[in-house]
């Protein structure tokens, strides 16, 4: 709105304070309708009801929640839903989250996600669609969940890993850098105050986790207000505000011993960093991840820059890809925010598109003109007419391969296409570049 309001935007904000007065908000909070398909221990993996007009074709997608945040951040709103986006392209869509946690879930640690939770929600979705692999999309804490369970087994029916908002350098974290001398100063080798308070509360409790989330964006909380006045007119931007509100209000707890790996390796230790994480007996090493991958980084995310994103990587040698992208918005705004329609969800289509079998089927369904001209000849003809068949089985694998090629960073005819652009403000890095 301007200074000096139009009448326009005057009637504009009139007509949304009188909506939310009348109607309790301007979002349509609506969630997208899904059905249970699987459960267990802290797991719950739901399929997204596909829309009538729209068929599912392609791999199926699993999204991967992180802990503490609710599954919402998938599906914020209408009109600002990635679940919504995904199943208007006919995507398969699945979502696995945990449930509440409470204090008798005290003892699990991260391996029940990675090796237990994750694993079994990607077989599950596999399954599900008729034994496709999987394009498995972690947000945050989700995305070192996915990267984990990809790494640890690699003969899960993964086809593609994607991080969002993954920091794996803490030391770059902003609110975190500071403290991290201090922390390392134990002198009762993890017994300390933190230690004994997680210990004695079973984890990190709810409003502990909201208040970590907000302060990181302290800025846009102190200027909310004047933010909700001068866009009074933009009901989008109200709406979206709702939606966020929402979001906070659905943060859970930690349970304790997942909550102290937490703090004790990754904040303490900062070994994501080195590529290597004991969880267990064993040790996983992202080294070991074949599938490609994708990573996302936030312009302006507080909680995992784009300095901590990009320290995973020089771990990421043996994916068959990887490419790199830096989007606007912060921590949940990269995700689902209102600017991420038209830049993280263009080029996580663009990924699954190239990593989905999706783009061979057309091809594959070309026998009906060959029934038609096997009418007219005799019996010989089909003997004859099978080589002529084979040429368009053979012409797949090409196809795949020169979509790989346009995509990556020798693709820069392509200025239009969001991840084809080395020149546009927030570039791309495909394998090759990486690899300099």
């Amino acid at each position: 709105m301007d200074l000096v309001p139009k009448p326009d935007q005057v009637v504009s904000a009139a007509g949304n304070v009188a909506h939310k007065v009348l109607y309790g908000g301007l979002a349509d909070l609506r969630p997208m309708p899904r059905t249970l398909i699987d459960d267990g221990k802290l797991r719950e993996v739901y399929h997204y009801r596909p829309r009538a007009t729209v068929r599912e074709q392609g791999d199926p997608v699993l999204l991967v929640t992180p802990l503490a945040a609710p599954a919402i951040c998938f599906d914020l709103r209408r009109g600002c839903s990635l679940v919504e986006h995904l199943l208007a392209g006919g995507r398969p869509t699945y979502l696995v989250e945990y449930g509440q946690v409470s204090f008798r879930d005290r003892s699990l640690g991260m391996e029940h996600w990675v090796e237990e939770v994750v694993p079994a929600a990607i077989r599950e979705v596999s399954a599900h669609a008729g034994g496709r692999p999987v394009h498995v999309v972690g947000w945050s804490l989700g995305g070192i969940f996915s990267l984990l369970t990809a790494a640890n087994d690699p003969d899960l029916p993964i086809a593609s890993v994607t991080a969002v908002g993954t920091p794996f350098d803490v030391s770059q974290v902003p609110l975190v850098a500071p403290l991290r001398p201090l922390l390392n100063l134990n002198p009762t080798e993890g017994r300390g105050a933190i230690t004994r308070a997680y210990q004695l509360m079973g984890g990190a409790p709810t409003p502990l986790v909201r208040w970590a989330f907000q302060l990181t964006s302290f800025q846009k909380v102190v200027t909310k207000p004047l933010a909700i006045v001068t866009h009074l007119d933009d009901a989008d931007f109200l709406a979206q505000l709702e939606a966020v509100d929402r979001f906070m209000d659905g943060m859970t707890a930690y349970p304790g011993r997942t909550f102290g790996q937490l703090y004790h390796r990754f904040v303490k230790g900062n070994v994501l960093k080195t590529g290597e994480v004991v969880l267990g007996d064993r040790t996983i090493t992202l080294e070991s991840i074949t599938a490609p991958v994708l990573v996302f980084a936030g312009a302006t995310d507080g909680i995992a820059p784009v300095g901590a994103v990009r320290a995973l990587l020089p771990h990421l040698s043996s994916a068959e890809e990887v490419r790199f992208e830096i989007v606007p918005g912060g921590h949940l705004g990269m995700l689902t925010g209102r600017r991420a329609r038209g830049t993280t969800w263009e080029v996580l289509d663009e990924w699954l598109e190239q990593w989905s079998d999706r783009a061979t089927e057309p091809p594959a369904a070309e026998p009906a003109p060959t029934k038609t001209r096997a009418k007219a000849p005799a019996k010989n003809a089909p003997a004859k007419k099978a080589a002529p068949r084979k040429a368009p089985a053979k012409k797949a694998p090409v196809k795949r391969t020169a979509t790989k090629k346009a995509t990556g960073p020798a693709a820069s005819a392509s200025k239009d296409a969001i991840g084809a652009n080395p020149d546009r403000r927030y570039g791309s890095g495909g394998s090759r570049s990486l690899a300099r």
